[in-house]
This record gives C-alpha cells, structure tokens and sequence, in this order.
C-alpha cells in the first residue's frame, strides 16, 4: 500500500448503525448538473484535512452531513479500508477510504451543515435495512459494504481492517 502522502484523496468514513440494523446512506448525484445521469450511495464521511487524525475527520464529516456530533474516540478503530485509483473529474490518482463504525439508537438526519460541494451532490439519505442493502441493484460504494455492515451489526467487530475491493 502506497504511502499516506502518495494518495490524491485520502478519506474517513462512517458506517452508522441503527438500533433496527438499519445503515445510513448518502444518496449522490453521479453529475449534479445532470441529475438523469444517475446516482449512487455512499456512507457519511469525506476527506481528510491538513492535521486531522482519521478518526477526527470521520467524526467532522460526521457532524457536517448528518448533524450527529461524536468524539473522534467514540469511533474506535477502523473497521475497514479500500483504496484504488479513481478519476472523479475534480480529481485522478489513488484514493483511500477509511472506515470506522459506530452504533446509534436513532438519529434525526440533517444535512444543514453540508458544505456548498456536498449540497450540489446530494440527493437525499436512508435508513437502509440490511436486507435491502444486500439485495439492492443500486451502486453502492464501498462494494462488500452489505456483508461487512451485517458482520458490524451481529457485534462482530474486525480485530484487523477489512479489505474490501475498489470501487472505480
């Protein structure tokens, strides 16, 4: 694996649990000026910033996309990693996703905090039951997500990141 400054994009992200075994997804505009080229699904999270830990930047993305204010340290380790090479148009080189898990009763989603970028590609959330999110046909980025989210779910947490494939 490269190392961390050899990335283009190196980002943090949130695999949010409910206490129905429902999985917070991010739906995104594919292009945001033409929304009819489809869309996907992501978890919360996003880059990471000059001097922010992994964990303290999940937990800012956290707070800008959903509202949901967590400790960094209330994230644990990582649970998961992916990485590969992308072009995403404002960007292309190697990208690297993080994930860290983290367990909620509920929560109320808002997306007020969204930055001017995240807003233009949003296209709404769900709760995604983990049985639909295994048999979905939508894209939903990371691949492996439905099986690893499952494993989260029964308290079956990785002593080791999972590897899960690339996406692009």
């Amino acid at each position: 694996m490269p190392d961390q400054e050899s990335y283009r994009r190196v980002s943090a992200r949130v695999l949010l649990l409910d206490e129905l075994d429902r999985l917070l997804m991010l739906k995104f505009h594919v292009d945001p000026d033409a929304p009819e080229s489809g869309h996907g699904w992501c978890t919360p999270g996003g880059g990471v910033e000059d001097g922010e830990t992994l964990a303290e930047a999940a937990a800012r993305e956290l707070r800008e996309e959903t509202g949901l204010s967590v400790e960094p340290e209330a994230l644990g380790p990582a649970v998961a990693e992916t990485s590969g090479y992308a072009d995403v148009g404002w960007a292309a080189g190697i990208f690297r996703d993080v994930f860290f898990a983290l367990r909620v009763t509920t929560h109320q989603v808002d997306v007020t905090g969204q930055g001017a970028d995240e807003s233009k590609y949003h296209a709404g959330y769900r709760w995604w039951p983990l049985a639909d999110l295994a048999a979905t046909d939508e894209t939903v980025y990371p691949f492996g997500l439905a099986e690893l989210a499952a494993e989260l779910a029964a308290g079956r947490i990785p002593a080791h990141p999972v590897q899960l494939p690339w996406h692009h």
